[in-house]
């Protein structure tokens, strides 16, 4: 119980720190409004038009971002070519021959490698003790609480 007040605590004092630092509160001179308001703090005189009028970058959507991915030569069209590129790519790293065809065990490779790895006797089965190579190796985790344990534990 007492980490949870701690923590809140901690979180209070960062936020009224937080508050007094961008408030300006924290600077006599008033320094972080001014960078606030520009941007940057000022390096040149008030009346320098650079400074008050900041360039903007066009808003571009996720969409308009996507587009000019695709668009390799940028004429704002999306050739057929230019659509299947990334599909090209990933044909040619299944390919494994360069034939221009995918036969089944181009597609199937990573499970195919799989089970050549696993058949250590090459005989074209697995036993038991070489099926149990291929488990996907999965994160360790921590073991559940159990919230009962627990309490009983605190009191």
């Amino acid at each position: 119980m007492w980490r949870y007040l701690v923590g809140g605590l901690a979180a209070l004092s960062l936020v009224g720190a937080g508050w007094l630092i961008f408030d300006g509160d924290a600077h006599p001179d008033g320094l972080s409004k001014q960078v606030a308001a520009v941007g940057a703090p000022a390096a040149t005189a008030p009346d320098d038009p650079a400074v008050t009028t900041l360039p903007e970058a066009p808003a571009r959507t996720r969409e308009q971002k996507r587009f000019e991915r695709y668009d390799k030569d940028r004429d704002g069209r999306i050739s057929r070519e230019e659509y299947l590129v990334p599909r090209r790519k990933a044909f040619a790293k299944l390919d494994s021959n360069g034939d221009g065809r995918l036969t089944f065990d181009e597609w199937a490779i990573k499970t195919v490698t799989r089970f050549t790895d696993a058949d250590r006797d090459h005989s074209g089965a697995m036993d038991a003790a070489e099926f149990a190579k291929t488990a996907p190796t999965r994160k360790a985790s921590r073991p559940a609480r159990r919230c009962d344990d627990t309490a009983k534990s605190e009191e």
